[in-house]
């Protein structure tokens, strides 16, 4: 499935929006959020922190990806590739990932409640894509 830039602007639209309004509001409780304005921001803050942690994951994990490289370089061209090979499965989780949470918007398309399904998608799917990384790279250890 090919992403448009239009939904991908709209994805991000609906994302800063939640984001502009979680600046707006620092005293959000997330633990007992009841209107959908504040169960919006935290969906949001709850991506932005699996996104941080994502991050974190991705470096220690193409950090690994290229020692693995370094140890066989001398055996030859075919023996690398890790860290690419993780640079392109990178690109193609976002994909995934950015086209599976739009999805999950639709079931709200246009209402106040589309943010947080997005969000609540986006953070779900990293956290998990988290995992999966930690679990090449501790694997090593």
């Amino acid at each position: 499935m090919v992403i448009h830039t239009a939904s991908r602007l709209a994805i991000a639209a609906l994302l800063l929006s939640a984001s502009v309004c979680a600046a707006q509001e620092p005293d959000v409780d997330c633990e007992n959020a009841m209107t959908q304005m504040d169960m919006n921001i935290c969906a949001d803050r709850d991506y932005q922190e699996a996104d941080v942690a994502l991050n974190a994951a991705y470096k220690k994990a193409l950090s690994a990806a290229r020692e693995m490289d370094d140890g066989v370089a001398d055996l030859g061209e075919n023996y690398v590739g890790a860290a690419d090979a993780l640079k392109r499965a990178q690109r193609a989780w976002i994909g995934y990932r950015d086209g599976q949470c739009e999805f999950a918007g639709f079931g709200a398309r246009g209402g106040s409640m589309e943010p947080l399904l997005v969000s609540s998608c986006l953070a779900d799917l990293t956290r998990k894509r988290t995992v999966e990384l930690k679990a090449g790279y501790e694997q090593e250890n």
